[in-house]
């Protein structure tokens, strides 16, 4: 067996060991051309990408294989997320999964429906007994689809270690077509202290790049002073696909010598969220492209972070000139990099820093508690990366919680007394988040008494919404007391305007089906090849609840003939 050796750090810690990974012990889970619409470590929203998107020629039902042998040890059925995922333990240690399938091989299918049935429950998470659902190298094991938060056909396929990080499926041998340079799209200086300046400026600088003959850049001459960072979007493709993936690897280098190194190989799921320091959270808020900080800020412990020298910051002296280098590779080894000269030069201040002072300063390592009209707030200790002033203002039921271009790495909880409501109204309230369209996007509300709580990671305007709308249920392929024996699946759309759906429950002439609920289509679908019903006269009964419970009750008959 080839084995590699690379250097993995451990999460919080600058201990680091030694672990061998097989280079030529997985095969590929798909027998088609490997092409990517996402790849380990991109950029997503809140979160690293954990593994590889692998297209699946713009359809579900591409049979998956096992890429080695091992043992099932985990499922997972939810309507969001990794919909239809599935976990294999490896006798090496390593563990894979694959996510937004479409359904499992027969043995597990049945395995899984057994037991939905049993629960009488669509969403599911087994773990299996050991040993008791092996499968063997190059055997089926289902088929990809489009299940959960998907936004098309694919396969999300991830290599794990022992302890359940997500490692970089490259790094074991599977090879992706790759002949395509990184692509930069913009650069970023940062003054960091009071103190600093860029092109007589305290604010962030966007520096214009030119290209040069061999193909890499350079950019205008910028002065600056103190302590400087930078900053870089850029992206990377591989043969095949237009998708705008992530890079392997940002290497810095000041004056010579190496200044910041990232290495997308490995990561722990409980560092994942810090992505939102690691980017510039405004800036993406405000222009949609994430700008990757290529310096260590104070709460930021990603492992991902190799190499650092003084966190990556620089200390621009005055009539001191130096050179700055940034070069990025993707794991094909394509590379390209940027060569900026730097002025040192204390110069006067044209464009000061504007700090928008409140009434609310938050000390990021305290916990605070606020009230606003009839809104109290509490952050605690350590939701925010760093101190910083919060626009709050209330309005009788509307709460406007400064804007989303300040990053909360822990939710902060939203309590509101609603004793002024009647009582009818009371039981249909909820606090939502106004979305893009300015619509309440419901957030999950208890209530005690006359008081409505929620938790939340977002900034934002929030407000007190009434909800005594009840779902909506249509029939999609049937009619009522009409015959459907060629159907092979009831299909059925449901909606709701305001909270949304929190849960619904089906029977066919009293008996539990599993319905399996596609929330992108507001479709629920019943596949009559489960065998639930015997009988030729057959009566759907469907109940559908809102998030506050708001509740429909759809019946209808419908005749099948029996074989």
């Amino acid at each position: 067996m080839k084995k590699i050796k690379v250097l993995v750090f451990l999460c919080c810690f600058s201990l680091c060991a030694q672990e061998e990974i097989p280079e030529d012990y997985f095969e590929n889970p798909v027998k088609i051309p490997l092409i990517l619409s996402g790849n380990f470590g991109e950029l997503r929203t809140n979160h690293f990408h954990s593994g590889l998107d692998i297209k699946t020629q713009q359809q579900s039902g591409i049979p998956i294989y096992a890429p080695a042998d091992g043992t099932i040890y985990r499922i997972k059925i939810s309507h969001f997320g990794y919909g239809k995922a599935l976990y294999i333990k490896h006798p090496n240690g390593f563990r894979t999964v694959y996510a937004h399938l479409k359904k499992y091989n027969e043995p597990i299918q049945k395995f899984v429906k057994d037991a939905q049935y049993k629960k009488e429950t669509y969403e599911i998470e087994l773990f299996p007994e050991e040993n008791s659902l092996q499968v063997k190298k190059g055997s089926l094991i289902g088929y990809t689809g489009n299940s959960g938060s998907s936004d098309g056909p694919h396969l999300h396929f991830e290599i794990r270690d022992k302890n359940s990080r997500p490692m970089n499926p490259l790094l074991f041998g599977i090879s992706i077509p790759d002949t395509k340079k990184p692509v930069i799209t913009d650069v970023f200086v940062y003054p960091l202290t009071k103190d600093s300046q860029i092109n007589q400026s305290q604010n962030p600088v966007k520096i214009r790049l030119i290209l040069q003959k061999d193909g890499s850049y350079k950019s205008e001459n910028i002065s600056a002073y103190g302590k400087i960072g930078f900053g870089i979007s850029v992206f990377d493709q591989q043969n095949g696909a237009s998708n705008k993936n992530g890079v392997y690897e940002i290497d810095t280098f000041f004056n010579g010598k190496q200044n910041f190194n990232v290495v997308f190989e490995k990561f722990s799921f409980a560092e994942t969220s810090y992505i939102n320091r690691y980017i510039d959270y405004n800036h993406y808020k405000n222009n949609k492209n994430r700008i990757q900080k290529l310096f260590r800020q104070s709460n930021n412990p990603l492992s991902i972070i190799r190499n650092e020298n003084k966190n990556g910051i620089l200390d621009i002296q005055n009539q001191l000139n130096s050179n700055y280098l940034i070069k990025i590779t993707d794991f094909s080894n394509n590379s390209i990099s940027i060569s900026i000269p730097i002025k040192g030069d204390q110069l006067e201040i044209l464009e000061p820093k504007i700090i928008h002072k409140t009434d609310d300063f938050i000390y990021a390592q305290e916990g605070s508690s606020i009230t606003k009209g009839k809104f109290n707030i509490y952050i605690p200790a350590n939701s925010f990366y760093e101190d910083t002033y919060l626009n709050i203002v209330a309005n009788v039921d509307t709460l406007k919680l400064h804007e989303d271009i300040i990053p909360l790495h822990k939710n902060i909880t939203l309590a509101t007394d609603v004793s002024n409501y009647n009582n009818t109204d009371i039981d249909k309230l909820y606090i939502g988040r106004l979305n893009y369209k300015k619509a309440p996007y419901y957030v999950k509300t208890y209530r005690k008494g006359n008081k409505l709580t929620a938790k939340t990671k977002k900034l934002g305007t929030y407000v007190l919404t009434v909800d005594t709308k009840n779902p909506e249920i249509k029939p999609l392929n049937f009619l009522n007391k009409k015959w459907i024996s060629n159907n092979k699946t009831l299909k059925i759309k449901i909606s709701d305007d305001l909270s949304g759906i929190s849960s619904y429950r089906a029977t066919i002439n009293g008996k539990f089906i599993l319905m399996e609920y596609d929330y992108k289509k507001d479709v629920l679908t019943y596949d009559f090849g489960d065998k639930i019903i015997s009988e030729t006269e057959n009566n759907l009964k469907l109940i559908v609840i809102d998030n506050v419970g708001n509740n429909t009750t759809f019946e209808s008959t419908f005749f099948r003939k029996q074989t």
